[in-house]
């Protein structure tokens, strides 16, 4: 089978694609400006058609929207990452992508197959210098096809090693990161805090319970009696203290959601704020519990 990191990428990258375009238009409705996608959720034309309808009906204009595209692991080698990006572009049908990261430090044999595998099963990885990839990221936001470099994935040995790259010319403006209040990265939030980049957080919500490689005994996050007592000082939902939590210690946070009510809930986030206590309370929940394995 597939290792755990590809079974969950696969896993990310299956909601349909009909569902998806209707979601980015709900949420540009609903006043949402980030778009998180990327070339391996395989949703990037949905997603383009979706923001090109809004911006035909006078909803938003282009520089409103924010969008992230990454660049996948079949495509770290320097002379791919143009091609790559070029096939973002033309599906999205933008001339430029605001924030392109590279998706994981992983680098997996190029070619067609996203997940390419031997006869085993087992994935086959590519030895690539990330630092070579990096410039080759430098070289696209040059070209002006991306207005933001970034990481994705990246522990702290492998972010210093881009930013001890001789001849830098720019450096990351963020690193996304699994990021919870069970794993709540402390440690690499004020490593990135000191080199001025952006800690995003994915599973921000701690949702993504795969039986495949997530123990199922492990402690729902938005059962925590912590997060639901704070839910109830606060009349919100625990999703809700969750994401704000981010906020407040300066994390950009993703919520990934497909109904429309989920997508206008997560947008109060903005409308309370919780205490100095609260978020200490919050911070003793971390055990560095990871639900996603792809990054260590």
């Amino acid at each position: 089978g597939l290792s755990p990191c590809a079974q969950l990428l696969l896993h990310y990258s299956s909601v349909p694609k009909s569902k998806c375009e209707e979601a980015v238009k709900v949420a540009i409705e609903v006043g949402y400006r980030h778009i998180d996608g990327a070339y391996l959720y395989e949703n990037e034309k949905e997603i383009g058609q979706a923001i090109r309808e809004k911006i035909a009906d006078g909803t938003v204009k282009r520089e409103d929207i924010f969008y992230t595209g990454k660049l996948w692991s079949t495509f770290n080698t320097p002379e791919m990452v143009p091609s790559a990006l070029e096939k973002s572009l033309k599906s999205l049908q933008f001339d430029y992508i605001d924030l392109y990261i590279i998706h994981t430090p992983l680098s997996l044999k190029p070619g067609d197959d996203l997940f390419p595998v031997d006869g085993n099963g087992k994935l086959i990885f590519d030895n690539v210098d990330l630092c070579a990839t990096w410039k080759a990221m430098e070289a696209c936001k040059d070209a002006g096809l991306v207005k933001s470099i970034g990481l994705s994935n990246f522990n702290r040995r492998q972010l210093e090693m881009i930013l001890n790259k001789p001849g830098l010319k720019y450096k990351p403006v963020c690193n996304q990161v699994e990021c919870h209040p069970y794993l709540n990265q402390r440690k690499l939030l004020e490593f990135c805090k000191s080199k001025n980049i952006v800690l995003v957080a994915f599973s921000a919500l701690g949702s993504h319970r795969d039986e495949r490689w997530v123990d199922q005994s492990s402690p729902l996050l938005l059962e925590d009696p912590i997060l639901n007592a704070l839910a109830k000082k606060y009349n919100r939902s625990p999703a809700l203290v969750a994401l704000r939590y981010q906020l407040q210690r300066g994390v950009v946070v993703l919520a990934k959601s497909f109904t429309r009510k989920h997508i206008e809930d997560n947008f109060k986030v903005f409308d309370f704020q919780l205490t100095e206590e609260d978020m200490k309370a919050i911070d003793s929940l971390n055990q560095n519990l990871r639900y996603d394995p792809c990054q260590e």
